[in-house]
């Protein structure tokens, strides 16, 4: 699962400032780095391949460039792909607050803050064509939580954050 409850009280610490629920989420990344080792490597074999049966004559100049090109934007199609899905939210819950920081590709951050006692977390079955939608409510607006997760993971978060929030009133 692209998400990792790191602080699960179940009891209330000594002090209100304490974390009694913390989860960190992040999009699924199915490519590791030896993955794309192997795709870089596969798809320039691949593409040199047909080269080899135009060694030394001038057809490989005029093919060369092309095949190199495909290798090239490969790489950087991939690399741009794991910059845009380099996002994690962080939501923590303390006995006061209720708190939800998105950190985004470009290095920026949202933050969303609640009383905890208001802060609810709202399911929507359906919006649009996003199934299993889930926000967060109480605080100076509403905001949307997991919005790269699948319905299944959102599904799978939902109790939990339900049963922090309640924890904290």
């Amino acid at each position: 699962m692209p998400y990792e409850v790191t602080v699960d009280r179940q009891q209330a610490p000594a002090s209100s400032g304490a974390l009694l629920y913390e989860v960190r989420l992040w999009p699924h990344q199915s490519l590791t780095g030896t993955g794309f080792v192997w795709i870089m490597g596969g798809t320039s074999v691949m593409a040199m391949l047909p080269l080899v049966a135009l060694l030394g004559t001038v057809a490989l100049w005029g093919i060369l460039p092309f095949a190199m090109l495909s290798v090239v934007a490969l790489w950087w199609s991939l690399n741009r792909s794991w910059k845009d899905r380099d996002i994690l939210e962080v939501f923590s819950v303390t006995a006061d607050t209720a708190t939800l920081t998105r950190t985004d590709p470009d290095g920026s951050t949202r933050d969303w803050l609640a009383n905890s006692h208001w802060a609810r977390v709202k399911w929507h079955a359906k919006v649009g064509r996003v199934e299993d939608y889930l926000t967060l409510e109480g605080g100076p607006r509403a905001v949307e939580i997991g919005s790269f997760l699948t319905p299944g993971e959102r599904r799978a978060l939902l109790p939990g954050l339900e049963a922090a929030l309640h924890r904290a009133r």
